[in-house]
């Protein structure tokens, strides 16, 4: 990994993935399923947040909550069946975005956590 954020390698390896859910405790859920099966190296947690959107051709507007999922992108196939497996909504919200840099030691972290999952 560089040592700037100024450089990046071209190839993504790291995957912030955003994940809504119903309330606290299905986020809380979902988020110690993953980490405790090393498809995620780290989820936070963050509730209330006010999502509006269009569902079924009307306008909705829910209370929920909003997860920051950290993991290789190697285990995201697995991440994302995980998640819907675990999840209440027909159709949840999973959005991976990469992490083009960051600190060379935290990273270095979500390989180790998420080895088994890192393909070679």
């Amino acid at each position: 990994m560089a040592e700037t954020f100024d450089e990046y390698e071209e190839e993504v390896r790291y995957l912030a993935v955003f994940v809504t859910t119903k309330d606290k405790a299905e986020a809380l859920s979902i988020a110690e399923a993953v980490v405790t099966e090393k498809l995620a190296a780290c989820a936070n947690v963050i509730e209330p947040v006010v999502s509006v959107y269009t569902w079924k051709g009307k306008i909705e507007r829910s209370t929920e909550a909003f997860m920051i999922i950290k993991t290789h992108i190697d285990a995201l196939g697995a991440l994302v069946e995980r998640i819907k497996e675990l999840h209440s909504y027909d159709v949840p919200e999973i959005i991976a975005l990469p992490i083009m840099a960051g600190n060379p030691a935290y990273l270095k972290w979500i390989d180790e956590v998420t080895g088994e999952h890192v393909l070679d």
